[in-house]
C-alpha cells in the first residue's frame, strides 16, 4: 500500500549456535531475512503446481515500497546520512562482535549486550527518520533480544518501551524457552549447566535475568511461580509494561520439516513443536497469534513463508481487527466425553491458510465440558481494505471453518467402540463479507461455490453502540443446535486497527 506513512522495520534474527555458526550467518547481507522457498500444491490433474516465495524482503518492498539502505554498510549509510526515509528496513547486525570472520578476537554474545545495541539503533533510526516509532519482526532468539529490551533495558534506563516501538511480530520465538520431551528434564540441566555454545540463554534461570528489570530482581533468585512466557501487562501497577495487544506471535507446528542435526532435535523436542519450540512456548499469553503448519527455520521455515509473510504484512498494516468467538454454547455434558473445537481462517485472494488449529497439528481448541454456557476466543484476523485482490468494490472476504469434535475416555484411556477417526460431530464454513457492511453466512447455505456467491439482503446490524466499533452476533445453522445449544453464536466484533 505505497503512500501511506511507515515505520521503519528492524529484523533480528535468531540463535546461531558456536562460532561457526555465528561466522555463517554474519556472511550474510541481511541475516536470513531475504531467504525465499519454493514448494508444490496438487494442481488440476494431480500435476505438481509450483509456488514461489520471494521473501520477507523482497516482498516488504514490492508490496509496501519498503527502502534498503545499505551502499557498502548500514552503519555507514546511517552515519552519513543526516535524515533516511521512514519506510526503510534494518537489520541488527548483533552477531558481527561475536564473529571470528574479520580476523579479530570473537567477543562473548550476550542477550542484554544485543537489546542494548537494538536500543542504540532504534534511536538513531527515530532521529534520523522523523519517525515516533519502529517497528520489531524477530526469528527465534530474536524475540528474546526484543523483550529484553522491552522488559529491562528501556526499563533500567527509566524509559516507556511504548515511545520507542509500536508493534513487534515474533516468528516461533522460544518465549517459554526451550524444553525437551524427552530426558525427563536432564538434558535442560545439562545445558543450563554447561551453557554448551551459549544455549543456557533458553532455561528459566538465565531468561530471568535478562527479561527482569534491575529494580525487580529478586535477590534470591528466580522466585518459584516466574514464568518466562508470560509479559505484564500494562496497567497502574505496570504503567510502563508494553502493550500485550501491540505483539503478535507466530506458531509453527510442523516439527517434521526440521532437518537441524538430522531431524534429532525434533525428535527430543516431540511433536507438540515447530521441532525446536514447543507450541506451548512459541507464544505470550494475552497477546495476538495465528498457527500455520511450518517449521522452526529451513525452506519449510516460518520465516521465509507466505503464511509467515501475510500475517506479518496485516499485523503491521491492516486497518481492521476482527475477532472471532464461540459465545454461549452449551455441549452436553456426557462422564468420560471432552470436546476440542477445529479452526481455520481463509482469506480471498491468498494462496495460503493464514491460521490453523487443528487436533492433527497437536493445537486444538479446548471447549469447556461442563455444561455450562461459555464463550470460547476462536481467532483474531487482521485485514487490511487496500488488498482487496478484484478491485475497491470488492468487499473484503474471509472464511472460518469450524469443527466440533468429541473424544471419550474409560478408566482413563482414550475409547474407540463408536469411534470414527476425524470425523467431526458439527462442520460447517462461515463465509464473512466486510464492506460498506458486513454479511455472514454459512456454507452449507449457499447454493453453488463459494466463488460465485453473492452477499444479499440488509447488512448485519451492529450491536455495539461504541464508536469506531462493531459487533454482531451470527447463529449457528440449525444442526448445530443440538450439540451446542439454542444460544449459541458466532461473535463477530470489528475494531479500526493503526
Amino acid at each position: 500500500m505505497p503512500g501511506s506513512t511507515k515505520l521503519p522495520i528492524v529484523y533480528v534474527r535468531g540463535f546461531a549456535g558456536d562460532t561457526k555458526g555465528i561466522d555463517k550467518s554474519v556472511k550474510d547481507p541481511f541475516y536470513g531475512f531475504n531467504e525465499g522457498s519454493t514448494h508444490v500444491r496438487v494442481g488440476a490433474g494431480n500435476v505438481p503446481s509450483f509456488h514461489q516465495f520471494e521473501s520477507p524482503l523482497l516482498r516488504l518492498i514490492l508490496d509496501e515500497d519498503y527502502k534498503i539502505l545499505v551502499e557498502g554498510g548500514q552503519d555507514a549509510y546511517l552515519d552519513t546520512h543526516d535524515s533516511i526515509p521512514s519506510h526503510s528496513i534494518w537489520v541488527l547486525r548483533f552477531y558481527d562482535a561475536s564473529a571470528s570472520t574479520w580476523g579479530t578476537e570473537p567477543k562473548e554474545f550476550r542477550i542484554e549486550d544485543a537489546a542494548a545495541d537494538l536500543l542504540t539503533l532504534i534511536d538513531k533510526l527515530r532521529e534520523k527518520s522523523g519517525a515516533p516509532r519502529v517497528h520489531l519482526v524477530a526469528h527465534s532468539m530474536g524475540g528474546l533480544i526484543c523483550r529484553c529490551l522491552l522488559q529491562k533495558v528501556l526499563p533500567d534506563a527509566n524509559r516507556d518501551p511504548a515511545d520507542c516501538v509500536e508493534k513487534v511480530f515474533t516468528y516461533g520465538s522460544p518465549h517459554g524457552g526451550i524444553t525437551f520431551d524427552a530426558g525427563f528434564g536432564l538434558f535442560e540441566r545439562v545445558r543450563d549447566a554447561t551453557g554448551l555454545n551459549g544455549a543456557e540463554i533458553f532455561g528459566p534461570e538465565r531468561m530471568y535475568e535478562y527479561l527482569t528489570s534491575t529494580t525487580d530482581l529478586d535477590p534470591d533468585g528466580r522466585p518459584p511461580d516466574w514464568r518466562a512466557r508470560h509479559m505484564p501487562e500494562r496497567d497502574s501497577a505496570h504503567p510502563k509494561a508494553f502493550p500485550l495487544s501491540r505483539i503478535f506471535c507466530l506458531v509453527g507446528t510442523n516439527p517434521k520439516d526440521y532437518d537441524v542435526a538430522f531431524g534429532l532435535s525434533a525428535a527430543v523436542v516431540g511433536a507438540h513443536s515447530d521441532g525446536l519450540v514447543q507450541i506451548e512456548n512459541a507464544y505470550v499469553p494475552g497477546t495476538h497469534r495465528a498457527f500455520v503448519h511450518r517449521s522452526h527455520s529451513g525452506r519449510y521455515g516460518l520465516v521465509n513463508s507466505e503464511e509467515g509473510y501475510q500475517n506479518l504484512r496485516r499485523f503491521l498494516f491492516g486497518d481492521r481487527k476482527v475477532e472471532a468467538t464461540l459465545t454461549g454454547c452449551r455441549l452436553p455434558a456426557i462422564e468420560g466425553t471432552t470436546w476440542q473445537a477445529e479452526v481455520r481462517l481463509s482469506v480471498r485472494g491468498l494462496p495460503i491458510v493464514m491460521h490453523e488449529q487443528t487436533a492433527e497439528h497437536w493445537c486444538p481448541v479446548q471447549l469447556p465440558s461442563s455444561g455450562d454456557l461459555a464463550d470460547v476466543p476462536l481467532t483474531t484476523a487482521f485485514l487490511c481494505s487496500g488488498l482487496r485482490p478484484h478491485g475497491s468494490d470488492t468487499t473484503m472476504r474471509y472464511a472460518l471453518q469450524l469443527r466440533i469434535l468429541s473424544l471419550r475416555e474409560q478408566r482413563g484411556f482414550l475409547s474407540f467402540g463408536d469411534h470414527l477417526e476425524q470425523t467431526p460431530d458439527f462442520d460447517d464454513t462461515l463465509v464473512v463479507d466486510i464492506g460498506e457492511g458486513t454479511w455472514a453466512t454459512w456454507n452449507s447455505l449457499i447454493p453453488g461455490t463459494i466463488r460465485n456467491h453473492e452477499p444479499g439482503g440488509a447488512s448485519l446490524r451492529d450491536e455495539d453502540s461504541g464508536e469506531g466499533s462493531w459487533m454482531a452476533h451470527i447463529p449457528l445453522p440449525d444442526s448445530a443446535k443440538p450439540l451446542l445449544g439454542d444460544q449459541a453464536r458466532i461473535r463477530l466484533a470489528v475494531t479500526g486497527w493503526t
